[in-house]
């Protein structure tokens, strides 16, 4: 389905409030035509003189056609802008349903700014299809369509103008000018989604801009990101500016034409003159309705690439619809089987796993060693199904994980990343993300067997925890862990930024809490994996070696290699 298939589809679901301002904006155009050509037949018969008396009849039909037309214009804003504001409303939640499965590997293919741009500007650039795009056609045609058929009753003549100058002013102007219009709306799309990156990145990265005096240089691209961004923007606005004159003197001169062509059949006895104004009226007040039909080009070319560009964001990614799952609850450590399992990520040559085969017992403790890039992090990656496996499979108890939900695996798991996020808020806050329910003393104990007694439970965290050292992150993130309960303890590095003293007391935290649960643990240093019940070495996305401590230490592998190379630089 096309893009803009998916925003008609979201729209219709607000069918109800559509219909109706159709049908209010359809009596206020008519309306207004009855008005304005009401009143030019009451000019022209009062130019007589007549007795007052035989006017009323045609006053009291202009007054009610103006409080009809006012009525009507208000339930049709009403029912627009509240059909608009719901589809824009389904429209957002549409959209994080969709991205919200990719929330692991979205970050590999968009940058964070041009994403935020994509579902807050690219989302909200949306609510305009209803309002600019597809509304005023329909109501204009209808309008038009009306009027030709009432002037049709006093010159056909006329009513053939009328409808010539629709066409002319609802469809091949318009067609004319959406040519014009769809490269500088791509290009101000592209731009502002690259202007919203780059800010991103600068106020992330101004501390190491700062530190290598690239601050400045930075700060020039963004301005000049800017400048092309505006200079688009007034370009488009130039054209939307020119589209409305040139839509807006075409309307004049149709009317003109419509006074002229009237005028004519006057002098030829073929309309009676009384109805000159009424017909010039009716010209000037139903042209009139074609100002909208200027924007619509914009807001369509709009409309399509916001569309197409939030679509595009996950319409390549394999995102599982429809696919049942089973009711996935442990009670106690699951056994985990890897089975051969390869996995690449998009867009690189050299697999990040390949062939990879383990058993994780259940209850047992496992280390997952190796250099840097070997595939560690990419092991704890497919078992939390953060990253889809091209090849193999997994199993939890001997169910295939493929029938679990990633929910279900996520919440029976104690997960420590390389980089945990921490969110701006208060120590409490951060700590509840674990259990909402614990209590203010469970709270401050986790902060105290992780040795954060110093913190309150009211200290400002700051965003990203910004005022936080790289040691305090980690062990305000093993807190954390500490306060859930989990069969499964899945840890990446979780005291690389530690002293020797504190990462051994944090183990050994570690494995009090979770002496019952499966555990992976993946590691740079080598030292304490005497406890572990296997290590398993990974180079190059390969497993190449695997046994318990004793076992890699007796064979004199690639494990022996590492640990003799690790106590001679700390020897040294």
């Amino acid at each position: 389905m096309r893009p803009l298939g998916t925003v008609i589809l979201l729209m219709l679901q607000e069918k109800r409030d559509i219909l109706l301002s159709i049908v209010f904006g359809f009596l206020a155009g008519m309306t207004a035509v009855g008005l304005f050509s009401a009143s030019g037949y009451l000019i022209s018969q009062a130019a007589f003189v007549p007795p007052i008396y035989t006017l009323m009849i045609i006053v009291s039909i202009v007054k009610l056609l103006g409080i009809t037309s006012a009525l009507s214009r208000y339930g049709e804003r009403y029912f627009s802008h509240r059909a608009t504001f719901t589809m824009l409303s389904n429209i957002r939640e549409y959209v994080y349903q969709k991205i919200e499965p990719l929330a692991s590997t979205i970050l590999q293919h968009y940058r964070s700014g041009d994403l935020l741009a994509r579902i807050v500007g690219d989302v909200e650039s949306l609510q305009n299809f209803l309002l600019r795009v597809l509304y005023p056609p329909i109501v204009t045609a209808t309008v038009f369509i009306a009027t030709i058929i009432f002037t049709t009753f006093f010159s056909i003549g006329t009513a053939m103008i009328i409808l010539v100058g629709m066409l002319l002013l609802t469809i091949i102007i318009p067609s004319l000018f959406l040519q014009s219009q769809s490269l500088i709306d791509q290009k101000i799309r592209q731009t502002r989604g690259d202007l919203s990156s780059e800010f991103t990145e600068f106020l992330y990265g101004y501390k190491d801009l700062k530190v290598h005096q690239q601050a400045l240089n930075r700060r020039s691209e963004i301005i000049k990101t800017v400048q092309t961004y505006e200079t688009e923007q007034k370009k488009a606005h130039k054209i939307q500016l020119f589209n409305e004159s040139v839509l807006g003197f075409l309307s004049l001169l149709a009317s003109v034409v419509v006074l002229a062509y009237a005028g004519y059949q006057v002098t030829q006895e073929n309309i009676e003159g009384i109805l000159l104004a009424m017909l010039f009226m009716i010209a000037l007040t139903v042209f009139e309705q074609t100002a909208p039909m200027a924007l619509v080009p914009h807001f369509l070319q709009q409309s399509s690439q916001s569309a197409k560009r939030l679509v595009n964001v996950w319409k390549h990614e394999q995102v599982q619809e429809g696919k049942t799952f089973i009711n996935w609850n442990i009670n106690r450590a699951p056994s985990i089987q890897v089975t051969d399992v390869s996995f690449k990520h998009m867009e690189e040559a050299r697999p990040a796993l390949e062939g990879v085969t383990f058993d994780l017992p259940s209850g047992s403790k496992t280390a997952i060693v190796g250099a840097s890039g070997s595939g560690k992090t990419t092991i704890l990656q497919v078992l939390l199904k953060l990253q889809p496996i091209n090849k193999g499979n997994v199993t939890f108890n001997g169910i295939d994980f493929q029938q679990i939900k990633e929910e279900d695996i996520w919440k029976n798991a104690n997960v420590s990343l390389q980089s945990n996020d921490f969110f701006f808020g208060t120590i409490r806050d951060n700590l509840e993300i674990a259990d909402i329910n614990a209590s203010d003393k469970e709270l401050i104990q986790a902060l105290q067997n992780v040795q954060l007694s110093h913190l309150t439970l009211e200290d400002v965290v700051q965003e990203k925890g910004a005022n936080l050292s790289g040691g305090e992150k980690q062990r305000l993130a093993l807190a954390r862990l500490l306060l859930k309960e989990a069969h499964i303890w899945l840890l990446d590095e979780p005291t690389s930024s530690m002293d020797a003293i504190t990462e051994e007391r944090m183990f050994t935290r570690i494995f009090e809490k979770a002496a019952a649960a499966t555990i992976v643990l993946i590691s740079h240093r080598l030292t304490g994996l005497e406890k572990m019940d296997q290590i398993i070495v990974m180079d190059h996305g390969k497993m190449i070696e695997r046994g318990s401590y004793e076992e890699l230490m007796k064979r004199n592998g690639y494990f022996k290699q590492m640990k003799d190379l690790e106590k001679e630089i700390f020897t040294s």
